[in-house]
């Protein structure tokens, strides 16, 4: 073992070996221990002290009145056991006692000392224990307040002792360890407890054996582990509860089943320890007769302290040091250097492998780990040992910064190392989308395809995300291997990924219509949208067919579940897909042609038919939308358009001319069968319809729209424009038809059109007349006025209607005159009348009541009219006519009812509006009295005047 290592990993404490035992311990040593942040020492004159961290007196007391032999301070209890000889009772009895001290209860001997609390005082031998010298002594705390105590023995046996000391509930019990008769040879050295699980075992040690007890079985059953042994206070449990044992020529260990490993430390163990891991030896040299201490890192081999000391008489553990008290009452604390203290003194050394063992095996954090394994790498890398630099560089994966590790091998000939960490860092989740990125270029430029397979169709790559799946598709595309950012792409799902390289990389345009076809519809709808214009460009039936598909998915299915439409909500509508078709307007007029014929109740039927009205009416199938055009559309079409409104056929553009008038009837018939008449809007935008006509100067659905409209007047305007007068005023004797629901003024901005329009046309005018003259449209003067713009026409195109309006007129004031002398007849017959009553006297000749009949006898009623009647018979009513009071009543509601009117304007003015003659109703009302009214005068003039005219006496 001299080939181990020194290393001065631990350092003196306390003034190192000026430290003494405090002088108010005057006794001989016998006995020490330690615990709970105590130090307690027993002396030859039964005195216990207890010292504190820094070895100085706290205080002391008279455990035993002789002499204390053993100590022990419990763990779970501040309780100290003690073994020392008191006053013997009898000369049989020894007066080797054993007693328990409570340390937290103190009780006062006097004004200057105290001493704590004795709880029990057992004696050890009795009559069934004979008295023997007592070689070891060991405590376990099973269940407190339950002991279990094991007091060794010359004579090879071990007394035990368990149970409550202080209420005296124990039992006892003996163990033989061995039974030879040498004295010398039987003496129980040293004890161990160990708990295996449920079971209670006790590891014995003479100097010829080593025994272990099965402390369960009753009685406990003894097992013989080894017929070797040691000598007193060479004996030490580890802490895995091993036992160890010191001989001269090595150290032992024992399990429950045997001897385990041994170290050849040569020389006398005089004492033997654990602490933290390390094995505390004082070893004589025979040669020399020097002691010395030695501390051992056995995981690591290597001799952590090593030091020359005076003769040890008990060597402690407290407070994370090792005290050593010396037979001159000396004593020397030993403490372990920090781990950074001992990383420095190994890398001063370049002992890198020495730290890298010496942080793993005392279970240091892992970034203090790293860090020493950086070191490592680092020292190794300045040596240009860059295979082994890495290997460490590895091991600091997940703590170093990999930029760190990256930079140092970024040279192209430690590629070779730098794509190692990369796929370590890899395999262990912790790349980013740089480092994937570096790797696969660090694959590329080697060319290793055979790594590049592993990397990316290794089974626990993409599927457990250990790289970037976006990053590594973009690397292998860029370095020309299509085939692996393909199957990266597919097996993440990234669909747009794989389209992107079939379509523009690879132009496999079949095989990537096939993967579309192949996802589901949602993820192929997003596919169509990102790269329909590719497939369009070059196959645009199969995309159009994928697009069906899409659109129209289960179709029938939906129809048979529902008939709302609400199945057909939830499928791709084929407005979202207009925009691949921006280029190829005729392959989106199929598609849509196809959608429409299939599905008759979309949900963007508008949007549908707006489009294709667009396609169908526009001259070269540029798919022009109506908010982009701009100064450069060629509006010379009506050029190009012969007077009927259709398109002139040359034979240089024959085909494209006739495809254009195909298409034109094919909008014809969309305007028509999308406008049903039992629907109040059209299914398209009338005013985008109306626009794109007018654009493309298609007259006929112009004027299929302005009629379902019915705006008549847009309509002629279109036959107006184009000079069809034949068509006009075939338009006008069909929409100018009231009694059809036509519009009869449509005749007079017909005679406008003519009156206006310079050339010589009588023989439209005429036939405009006779429609006039028939519906008595316009006055025979606004006719003349009309026509007298157009220096064209000559007198005789109106001469027969003149003549024939002059005549009717003749009759109309020739009746009107007639009229009027019968009025003004009637007018002087009852002015007459009234005059006559107002003068002369009426006789009344009746003979009879007009009411009964009867013979008219007085009192008697004679009325202005003629009428007599019995005063009987009038009742209460004496002031009117019972027989002309209706006929007065009927023409006075007729005269409030004249005035009532005339205080309605709007229906005055309706009236006026609504009327042939206009004239005729402010004369009619002018007739009635209504409006001549001025003042309420006259009014009331006229109302005494009648009411003085009915007037009975």
């Amino acid at each position: 073992m001299y080939q181990w290592r020194k290393f001065e990993f631990f350092e003196e404490k306390l003034g190192g070996g000026k430290c003494k035992i405090p002088e108010e311990i005057s006794g001989k040593i016998e006995c020490a221990s330690s615990g709970r942040g105590k130090l307690v020492i027993g002396c030859d004159d039964g005195t216990v002290s207890l010292l504190d961290r820094g070895l100085n007196f706290n205080f002391g007391f008279q455990a035993h009145s002789s002499s204390a032999h053993f100590l022990q301070m419990l763990k779970q209890r501040n309780f100290l056991v003690s073994i020392g000889e008191d006053e013997q009772i009898s000369p049989q009895q020894s007066g080797m006692c054993l007693k328990v001290f409570d340390l937290d209860k103190m009780q006062p001997e006097g004004s200057s000392t105290t001493s704590p609390d004795c709880i029990g005082i057992l004696r050890i031998f009795t009559n069934q224990f004979p008295q023997a010298k007592i070689t070891s002594f060991l405590v376990l705390e099973e269940a407190p307040p339950i002991l279990l105590i094991a007091i060794g023995l010359d004579n090879g046996c071990i007394y035990c002792i368990k149970g409550d000391i202080a209420r005296e509930r124990i039992t006892r019990f003996k163990l033989q360890v061995d039974s030879s008769s040498g004295e010398g040879n039987s003496s129980v050295t040293g004890l161990g407890f160990r708990l295996d699980g449920q079971a209670l075992l006790l590891f014995a040690v003479t100097p010829n054996s080593v025994s272990l007890f099965s402390m369960q079985n009753q009685p406990p059953r003894r097992q013989l582990l080894d017929q070797i042994g040691c000598n007193v206070n060479s004996v030490a449990m580890s802490d895995r509860s091993e036992l160890i044992i010191g001989r001269p020529e090595a150290v032992y260990f024992y399990e429950v089943d045997g001897r385990g490993p041994c170290w050849a430390f040569e020389g006398e163990k005089k004492f033997l320890g654990w602490y933290r891991g390390y094995l505390l030896c004082v070893i004589a040299d025979q040669r020399n007769g020097k002691n010395t201490f030695n501390i051992y890192d056995l995981k690591n081999r290597l001799i952590a302290h090593s030091l020359v000391v005076k003769e040890v008489s008990h060597m402690l553990c407290e407070w994370g040091n090792i005290i050593l008290i010396m037979t001159d009452k000396s004593a020397l604390c030993i403490g372990e250097k920090d781990m950074e203290s001992k990383l420095d003194m190994l890398f001063k050394k370049n002992l890198y492998t020495v730290a890298i063992n010496l942080v793993q095996t005392q279970q240091a954090d892992a970034s203090a780990t790293a860090e020493v394994l950086r070191k490592y790498g680092d020292h190794l890398y300045s040596k240009q040992d860059y295979d082994e630099a890495m290997a460490q560089y590895i091991h600091t994966i997940g703590h170093l910064e990999p930029s760190y590790v990256i930079q140092k091998f970024l040279d192209a000939q430690r590629i070779y190392n730098l794509t190692n960490y990369l796929e370590n860092l890899h395999e262990k989740g912790l790349a980013s989308k740089d480092h994937t990125t570096l790797l696969l270029n660090c694959y590329t430029k080697l060319k290793d395809v055979e790594k590049l397979n592993v990397f990316i169709k290794s089974e626990d790559g993409v599927g457990e995300h250990k790289f970037d799946v976006e990053t590594a598709i973009r690397v292998c595309r860029a370095a020309n291997y299509h085939e692996h950012a393909m199957y990266v792409a597919k097996k993440a799902g990234r669909h747009e990924w794989y389209l992107k390289i079939l379509l523009e990389d690879l132009g496999r345009y079949d095989e990537a219509l096939q993967y579309i076809s192949s996802l589901e519809p949602s993820q192929a709808g997003v596919t169509v949208k990102e790269y329909g214009k590719i497939l369009i460009e070059h196959k645009p039936a199969e995309t159009i067919n994928i697009l069906m598909r899409l659109c129209t998915e289960d179709i029938e299915l939906a129809k048979r579940v529902t008939s709302n439409g609400g199945y057909l909500s939830m499928l791709p509508s084929p407005v979202d897909f207009l925009n691949i078709f921006i280029h190829h307007p005729q392959s989106l007029m199929d598609f849509l042609e196809k959608y429409t014929d299939k599905v008759k109740d979309s949900p963007a039927q508008v949007e549908i038919h707006n489009t294709l009205l667009e396609l169908y009416l526009s001259i070269d199938l540029n798919f022009p939308s109506i908010s982009q055009v701009n100064n450069g559309t060629d509006f010379n079409i009506k050029a190009r358009t012969a007077s009927n409104g259709k398109l002139a056929v040359d034979g240089k553009n024959s085909s494209i001319e006739k495809d254009t008038l195909e298409r034109r009837e094919k909008g014809l018939r969309l305007l028509k069968s999308a406008w049903p008449a039992d629907l109040e809007h059209p299914l398209y935008d009338v005013d985008l319809a109306i626009i794109l006509c007018e654009m493309n100067a298609f007259k006929e659905g112009l004027l299929y729209l302005y009629e379902k409209m019915k705006l008549f007047k847009e309509v002629i305007a279109c036959y107006m424009q184009v000079h069809d007068h034949e068509g006009l005023i075939a338009c006008c004797k069909r929409l100018g038809d009231s009694g059809k629901g036509g519009d009869p003024t449509l005749w007079a901005d017909l005679l406008k059109y003519f009156g206006e329009l310079g050339e010589d046309c009588s023989k439209e005018v005429k036939e405009v007349l006779t429609y006039i003259e028939r519906d008595d449209i316009l006055p025979p003067i606004i006719v003349l006025q009309t026509l007298s713009r157009n220096p064209c026409l000559t007198l005789s195109v109106i001469k027969d209607y003149i003549a024939r309006k002059l005549e009717q007129e003749s009759k109309l004031i020739e009746e009107d005159r007639r009229a009027i002398e019968k009025y003004q007849e009637d007018t002087m017959a009852m002015r007459k009348e009234i005059q006559d009553l107002r003068t002369n006297a009426r006789i009344f000749q009746l003979s009879k009541c007009t009411a009964c009949t009867f013979t008219l006898d007085l009192p008697a009623v004679h009325f202005m009219c003629m009428h007599s009647f019995h005063q009987r018979c009038l009742g209460d009513n004496e002031k009117e006519c019972p027989e002309c009071a209706p006929e007065y009543r009927s023409v006075m509601e007729m005269k409030r009812s004249l005035e009532q009117n005339s205080k309605d304007q709007d229906q005055f003015f309706q009236q006026v509006k609504s009327s042939k003659d206009g004239f005729s109703v402010i004369a009619e009302y002018f007739g009635k009295g209504v409006i001549s009214k001025t003042s309420n005068g006259s009014t009331g003039t006229a109302r005494s005047d009648s009411i003085s005219s009915s007037s009975g006496f």
